[in-house]
């Protein structure tokens, strides 16, 4: 971490902290990771996304009380062909979500697998979170919220419910939506 006592240009006070981590998205195609990723970063929302090829890299800061959080965020691609790339993205990662889509139950079961595979391989302190996108697709759930915090709470995840079209977040614990936007109207701007 870096420390910093400036201030803005509007008198106030700059974050006095900086911490920069790497958060990597696995999960099947077509889960919506870079819909996730693309509403976090630039908040927009594109119904017809394209296939990542490979991965993806973009940054996003976010200020949190003191300390700016600067993430550098790899998107990565879903199709079985580049699994074997994986390891590249995720090593030295700090962060990992790994997503799937509530609809869509095989994708939870390879969730399941990705997260095996990031205890077995990645940081032993690595800090992982399970995202069940298309919450907002309710009538249409087929990965039970009660199997998916089970997931969590057995491999202990961090868990949310997210929904990249209407910028839905729901944790344990924490209104990231809320959280984000509070602190970024006090202290950031991107």
């Amino acid at each position: 971490m870096t420390s910093k006592s400036t201030a803005r240009s509007n008198g106030q006070p700059q974050a006095s902290k900086i911490c920069q981590f790497k958060l990597v998205l696995l999960g099947e195609s077509a889960v919506g990771k870079s819909s996730l990723v693309l509403r976090f970063v630039k908040g927009q929302f594109h119904e017809y996304q394209e296939s990542t090829i490979g991965a993806a890299f973009l940054t996003q800061s976010v200020c949190l009380d003191d300390t700016t959080v600067k993430s550098e965020i790899w998107d990565t691609a879903g199709q079985e062909r580049y699994h074997s790339s994986a390891s590249v993205y995720y090593s030295g990662a700090q962060a990992a979500t790994v997503v799937h889509d509530s609809t869509n139950q095989e994708t939870l079961a390879r969730a399941k697998t990705w997260v095996k595979e990031l205890q077995r391989q990645a940081s032993p302190s690595i800090v992982i979170a399970l995202a069940g996108n298309e919450a907002g697709l309710a009538s249409k759930r087929m990965a039970e919220y009660e199997e998916a915090q089970a997931c969590a709470d057995d491999n202990s995840l961090l868990f949310m419910e997210t929904s990249a079209d209407s910028y839905e977040r729901r944790s344990r614990g924490v209104d990231l939506h809320e959280q984000s936007q509070q602190n970024k109207s006090q202290c950031c701007s991107t």
